[in-house]
């Protein structure tokens, strides 16, 4: 079930049209965009301008700026974890995801809860209140690059 979730995120970022903006708390206002994501790129603020791009991913790993070479990968992903760089290895696990929270590490413990995803809303921690609300999506953002953009 866990994996039908995050099938269902990379087959609706892969078919989704037009920019995707992530919002800083709970808000919807065009001044309070802090990234847009276009299915490929993730760039600074409401820009689709090379110069503004923070990182790009291509369903399996995320690279620095809009670099494809493997010197330049940032992070790996393999749908349920993200590794440092380009490695599988599990001491390089920074973060688990389950379909709904990201967890510390290679830990799915509750204590080691770091963010709450629900498909609009990043909340910290595990929670639904929206207070803890980190950001707001208007369409599902990958995990590999709220991660990245968050860290």
């Amino acid at each position: 079930m866990k994996y039908i979730a995050v099938l269902s995120l990379v087959l609706s970022t892969l078919f989704m049209s037009g920019n995707r903006y992530i919002y800083k708390n709970n808000s919807k206002y065009s001044s309070d965009i802090i990234f847009s994501w276009d299915g490929k790129y993730l760039y600074k603020g409401k820009s689709n301008y090379s110069s503004d791009i923070v990182c790009g991913y291509d369903g399996k790993q995320v690279y620095k700026g809009k670099s494809s070479y493997s010197s330049d990968i940032l992070f790996t992903w393999d749908g349920k974890h993200l590794y440092r760089g380009n490695s599988k290895y599990s001491s390089d696990i920074l973060f688990t995801w389950d379909g709904k929270y990201v967890y510390k590490g290679n830990s799915t413990y509750t204590s080691d809860i770091l963010y709450t995803y629900n498909g609009t809303h990043v909340y910290k921690g595990k929670s639904n209140y929206t207070s803890d609300i980190l950001y707001t999506t208007d369409g599902i953002i990958p995990v590999p690059i709220l991660l990245t953009m968050i860290m």
